[in-house]
């Protein structure tokens, strides 16, 4: 063999070689990234309970429905079977949660998170539900979500605080129960509300807040009915960014609640509820990972 044809070799040989160990090294580094996402989906929901409090009717007060009788209706409770208002499907190879919305309620993690980023996908399904008929579509996710269940105004949540998701209103602040939280929003005039916006000043909003208990997103990013979303939220001590389709529509600190001797005290971990809020509505990808510090993009918002 002559040494040309000794050269080529080499150079064939060392090419498959470098060829392969970048394809080893990105694998391994795949395998790194997924390895930090802990996935929250099986066909099993083994991540969460099922909890079902009403069919919630027009004119609802907050007090507890009652029946023709005039008696108080109790909620169905966690893990109910025959109701199927949380269900799991498959699109194709991939695990997509249906929650009909018929009931209120809420898929609750079993686990307690804390200083961790959230990723879901999502997209509206068609049905709406009373009292929701004439009303846009409802949903949202709730973290930091502590104590017992029926603690909010609809007797059916968690306290914790909400990252809304609503037709034209997906990255909105409600709180819930006792919450209250500082948001970068203006100052509202006479009825208008706060709205979100990273140049604004923070705002308390929520218990014993001057601006009752909800803010706006800074804009509306939402994709067309029947496609997809992605959501990420992100929560490292105190602070919270609400994210919507890659853009950064609240930004949120000083996570608290108002115990019940008129203390606020930190509300900074806690577990995350998904809601049933009389619109059917669709998930995928629900994966979580731990944080250790926001990023100093992440930093720059507060």
């Amino acid at each position: 063999m002559n040494n040309q044809k000794i050269l080529f070799y080499l150079t064939l040989i060392l090419f498959s070689f470098s060829q392969y160990s970048c394809n080893v090294n990105d694998e391994v580094e795949k395998s790194i990234t997924e390895k930090g996402w802990e996935n929250l989906i099986d066909s099993e929901l083994s991540n969460w309970d099922k909890y079902l409090s009403f069919k919630h009717q027009l004119g609802y007060d907050g007090n507890a429905p009652k029946n023709k009788n005039g008696e108080l209706i109790p909620p169905i409770g966690m893990n109910k079977p025959l109701y199927n208002v949380f269900t799991v499907i498959n699109e194709g190879e991939e695990s997509v949660i249906r929650i009909s919305g018929e009931y209120y309620g809420a898929l609750v993690s079993k686990k307690e998170y804390q200083n961790y980023h959230l990723q879901v996908k999502f997209k509206w399904g068609d049905k709406k539900w009373t009292p929701r008929k004439e009303l846009l579509k409802d949903s949202g996710i709730l973290y930091h979500s502590i104590g017992p269940m029926g603690a909010d105004h609809w007797r059916t949540w968690m306290l914790s605080q909400e990252f809304q998701i609503m037709e034209g209103h997906t990255g909105d602040y409600w709180n819930q129960a006792s919450s209250a939280i500082d948001i970068r929003a203006y100052t509202p005039e006479y009825l208008m509300n706060p709205m979100a916006n990273e140049t604004q000043d923070f705002l308390h909003i929520g218990e014993k807040g001057p601006y009752k208990n909800y803010c706006l997103r800074s804009n509306n990013y939402e994709n067309a009915h029947g496609e997809w979303n992605t959501l990420d939220l992100y929560c490292y001590e105190d602070k919270s960014l609400h994210i919507v389709n890659g853009k950064v529509v609240m930004i949120l600190k000083n996570s608290r609640y108002l115990n019940d001797k008129d203390e606020f005290l930190p509300l900074n971990k806690g577990k995350i509820q998904i809601q049933s809020e009389a619109a059917e509505i669709y998930y995928k990808d629900i994966k979580i990972r731990a944080i250790d510090s926001f990023g100093e993009k992440q930093n720059s918002y507060f």
